[in-house]
């Protein structure tokens, strides 16, 4: 894989879904389906899927590509692909809460190396850099030429006074008996991906997620966490995340700063 191309192919993207988003999210009317699982699907997701499947797949025809809005995608066997949530926080986008992102990812060998997570109505763009290093641009975001960007390192924690992050939209007994278990300074809750490149920045220490997820919901944000020297693993075992499962599926995970003194699951 070509580095430099995967970049610039991925951010150029992943803005111009975050155009064809906000032209959508500023309508009246968000014309809201639902999908087989429950879960709700907008014209906004339709209309990012199309734009980013067809660029990857342009750009690099040889890569499998598993995206959430098409499901004869999900049954890809591959630990080296290309993985797409066009609209990630779609409840977010519906309640008109911001906190929605568009991700891309590059998974090799069962982990994301390369991703952008772009919040458009946030106006924060996250990406890996070619060396894979992360960076936060700073706008306005011009879609052939990157603007200035400040490199993302997560924090030193203080295990004694923590910022924990946490699901706005999924929060649940279980994730704050686990939150308990740590001496907390502050927590800030946010949505979609969005989660992950707070930790990144180092604006929290610890994300959480005791709660369904899939690998497009995760990707892009842990390549973000990973390019800034965090971690993301298994809830159950401390063991790194990895990709290409069958079904796609996550198990709970902790996604952290590595000074974190974990506890138990």
């Amino acid at each position: 894989m070509n580095y430099s191309e995967l970049t610039q192919v991925m951010r150029r993207l992943a803005l111009e879904a975050g155009d064809a988003i906000m032209e959508i999210y500023e309508r009246p009317n968000l014309d809201v389906e639902t999908k087989d699982d429950d879960s709700p699907v907008t014209a906004a997701d339709k209309a990012a899927d199309r734009l980013i499947a067809q660029g990857l797949a342009e750009a690099f025809p040889d890569t499998p590509i598993v995206t959430e809005e098409q499901a004869d995608t999900h049954d890809v066997d591959a630990i080296t692909f290309l993985i797409v949530d066009p609209l990630d926080g779609t409840k977010e986008f519906i309640n008109r809460r911001g906190d929605f992102t568009v991700n891309i990812a590059f998974v090799e060998d069962r982990a994301p190396t390369r991703g952008v997570v772009y919040a458009p109505a946030r106006g924060r763009l996250f990406y890996t850099d070619s060396t894979g290093r992360s960076v936060e641009e700073i706008g306005p975001f011009e879609k052939d030429t990157p603007g200035e960007t400040k490199p993302l390192e997560v924090s030193e924690p203080d295990n004694d006074a923590l910022m924990i992050v946490a699901s706005k939209s999924h929060r649940d007994d279980a994730t704050d008996e686990y939150i308990n278990r740590y001496a907390v300074k502050d927590m800030t809750s946010a949505g979609s991906s969005l989660k992950f490149c707070l930790v990144a920045t180092g604006e929290a220490d610890l994300y959480p997620r005791l709660g369904r997820t899939m690998e497009w919901d995760t990707a892009a944000g842990h390549a973000v966490l990973f390019g800034a020297g965090g971690r993301v693993v298994r809830f159950d075992d401390h063991t790194a995340l990895a990709y290409g499962k069958p079904g796609f599926a996550n198990p709970y995970f902790i996604a952290y700063a590595p000074g974190v003194d974990l506890k138990e699951g």
